[in-house]
């Protein structure tokens, strides 16, 4: 089902996206409850409760939902990604884009909607930019995943020794080798008072949700293409070609063999 193509038609079978939304829902829940100060600015007779600051590098469908999920929480908010497309959907959640203008990133999407590997000289220019940025950030939320292949380094430990005590890293690609240097799957570690959060299956922390939402995507799969005459789904070649593994005893999926 992860093999699902990311088309309009599909959506409903979609199982990473259902399941990428509630992970960076839960990202930010997670992040809050670890950084034990408010979200919201707080302005009381005591005095005033600043704003927490939230950036989330990589906007698919689990960056997207931490943006407005932070937002809903009162945070300032800002974002980042190597595709320029996604510059107007984090103003749409009224989040601030943080994008490297002198280089030129990805226009459009790469294949399944994820990000590809940039250049050296783009890559270089995003660490200058993001290393600006984020030693003003109370939580950093990472969710760049590239298909098939390690997942890239977005945040050193030089740029973590920036942050302030106290802050809150999440690392949604931990499962993928993470995004974070010194992220350790399933396990929250501090580095220079820093914590760092990366959960494996992030998804799992909702797992009434998550399985609730894999088990609608895997009912509209199968009602979508079950013949009645036959007995079975009979898939079209559209989405078939892309989830099959195997046929008539041999695997057939170019990811498999690929």
């Amino acid at each position: 089902m992860e093999f699902m193509p990311r088309i309009t038609r599909a959506q409903p079978m979609d199982v990473l996206s259902s399941q990428s939304n509630l992970a960076g829902y839960g990202a930010v829940i997670a992040a809050a409850g670890a950084y034990g100060r408010a979200f919201p600015m707080m302005m009381t007779a005591a005095g005033t409760v600043s704003a927490a600051r939230v950036f989330v590098m990589g906007v698919g469908v689990a960056g997207l939902q931490a943006i407005a999920t932070a937002r809903r929480l009162g945070a300032i908010v800002s974002a980042t990604d190597v595709r320029s497309a996604t510059k107007e959907q984090i103003q749409s959640l009224g989040a601030k884009p943080v994008f490297v203008e002198a280089v030129a990133g990805i226009e459009g999407e790469g294949a399944g909607g994820y990000a590809t590997e940039m250049s050296v000289e783009y890559q270089r220019a995003q660490a200058e930019l993001v290393s600006a940025h984020i030693a003003k950030q109370d939580i950093v939320i990472t969710t760049a995943l590239i298909p098939g292949k390690k997942a890239p380094r977005l945040v050193t430990d030089a740029q973590i020794a920036t942050m302030k005590p106290g802050s809150v890293i999440f690392d949604l690609a931990a499962a993928s080798g993470g995004n974070v240097e010194g992220s350790v799957a399933d396990d929250v570690v501090e580095c220079h008072g820093v914590k760092i959060i990366a959960y494996a299956n992030p998804p799992a922390h909702l797992a009434a949700d998550a399985s609730a939402l894999y088990a609608r995507n895997l009912f509209n799969f199968l009602s979508a293409f079950w013949d009645n005459n036959a007995g079975r789904p009979v898939l079209d070649a559209e989405i078939g070609d892309a989830v099959r593994l195997t046929a008539g005893g041999k695997v057939v999926s170019g990811r498999l063999l690929g």
